[in-house]
């Protein structure tokens, strides 16, 4: 975190979640949502390019970085966590954006929640088309398949994470690879026992978006989520939707190449006129 920051807590929907700040109010705001085992701090580049312009919140959702553990058998609700840290905040009409994850959280907020909106920026979100095998419920007996990843890195120190992390990806910057390394020794192991593959059903909700939507993209022989079918058909299901493919990157894209997604990013946010 940058010296000028500022984090804090809120207690959203009976539960205490942290976040961090680069403002405060003075700028149009912009929320940050990390993807699964990241946390705020992951969103440090970003934030720290944007903060002259923006007044960047970034939460650490629950079980994640800094924010309450989850129980056994809770009913966790991201996308109205989300809505109620912008209505405590009196963020008004942010710009929204996520990675994985948080790309569907934003994604939610901004089908269920369209009044809080200005634009949402989604980094490849878990989107597949029906006949994917991945679009399958997780039946509540079957363990997650992350379950075993999780073990795994709960099992090593940061310090060998960030080795492992440097040895299979030689492009990310050095902050990267510490806060998210870091963040992985945040997470809560217990997580896994909320989170379920679904597919969420964006097919039928995509088209309820009413506000720009920039959703990057990535390489699917890399780790990429969404494929060019899947793109098109985002198009074909809402005109308000922008594809920005960077080419040569995984999943993690602002990671492996942060320069094309930043140009991208601004060049999106440029044109999004201020809610005044």
């Amino acid at each position: 975190m940058l010296p000028q920051w500022t984090q804090n807590e809120l207690i959203v929907n009976g539960a205490r979640l942290h976040y961090y700040r680069t403002g405060n109010g003075a700028k149009p705001p912009l929320v940050l949502a990390h993807g699964f085992s990241d946390d705020g701090l992951c969103w440090q580049p970003t934030a720290a390019d944007l903060e002259t312009e923006y007044d960047v919140i970034m939460p650490d959702a629950r079980g994640h970085g800094l924010s309450e553990r989850v129980r056994p058998g809770e009913q966790v609700d991201m996308a109205s966590d989300l809505a109620m840290i912008i209505r405590k905040l009196g963020l008004e009409h942010p710009i929204v954006g996520g990675h994985s994850m948080g790309a569907n959280v934003a994604f939610q907020l901004g089908v269920r929640f369209p009044d809080l909106t200005r634009a949402l920026v989604l980094e490849d979100p878990p989107w597949w088309l029906s006949e994917q095998a991945e679009m399958r419920p997780i039946d509540r007996h079957e363990e997650h398949p992350m379950a075993g990843w999780v073990r795994t890195i709960m099992t090593h120190t940061a310090e060998e994470l960030m080795d492992q992390c440097r040895a299979e990806h030689p492009t990310w910057p050095e902050v990267v690879v510490q806060t998210w390394c870091a963040a992985k020794k945040r997470l809560d192991p217990d997580i896994i026992s909320i989170l379920r593959i679904d597919g969420n059903n964006w097919q039928e909700k995509v088209g309820a978006i009413a506000c720009p939507v920039l959703v990057f993209t990535a390489e699917v022989d890399q780790g990429g989520i969404i494929t060019p079918a899947v793109a098109a058909k985002v198009c074909e299901l809402n005109s308000y939707i922008t594809i920005a493919h960077i080419a040569g990157v995984g999943h993690h894209i602002r990671f492996g190449n942060y320069a094309a997604y930043m140009q991208a990013l601004r060049s999106f946010l440029a044109g999004i006129r201020p809610y005044r």
